[in-house]
């Protein structure tokens, strides 16, 4: 019986899961939304919103607290740059899961986990294809 075992296993070994997680919530600090499926994200929307909290933090401990569970320099760079300071005068809450339905393989529900101020990009319009008429050349 599972009483009182907190957590999700996916069917995955604990190393494997706490890469996956560490793998999600770096993407989401990177690209500020990610597609998944609603039991990762679940699971990872945690672990994210702790590492903002480090983010705001700011701290050497914090950040290097950061980079032992992200393991990318780059990745705990943006966080402490560009998404902790954002969330500064946030206590919590700094990500959300909108449902986008069934994925069409197997059924498993997919969902974005975004981070709250997440703004999607506009898609790119290309301008319309205007075809000069071609000079008409007179015999003579």
């Amino acid at each position: 019986m599972r009483h009182h075992r907190s957590g999700k296993k996916l069917g995955r070994d604990s190393a494997h899961r706490k890469a996956l997680y560490a793998n999600l919530a770096a993407s989401l600090i990177e690209h500020g939304r990610i597609k998944t499926t609603e039991a990762k994200a679940k699971a990872a929307k945690p672990i994210a919103e702790k590492m903002i909290t480090l983010g705001r933090r700011g701290d050497l401990a914090a950040r290097r607290q950061a980079l032992a569970y992200l393991r990318s320099q780059e990745v705990v760079h943006k966080l402490f740059a560009d998404v902790g300071p954002r969330f500064a005068d946030r206590n919590g809450g700094y990500s959300r899961i909108v449902k986008l339905g069934p994925r069409p393989g197997d059924g498993a529900e997919m969902v974005y986990l975004e981070l709250v101020d997440f703004v999607p990009p506009e898609p790119l319009v290309r301008a319309p294809v205007v075809e000069e008429p071609a000079e008409a050349t007179v015999p003579g």
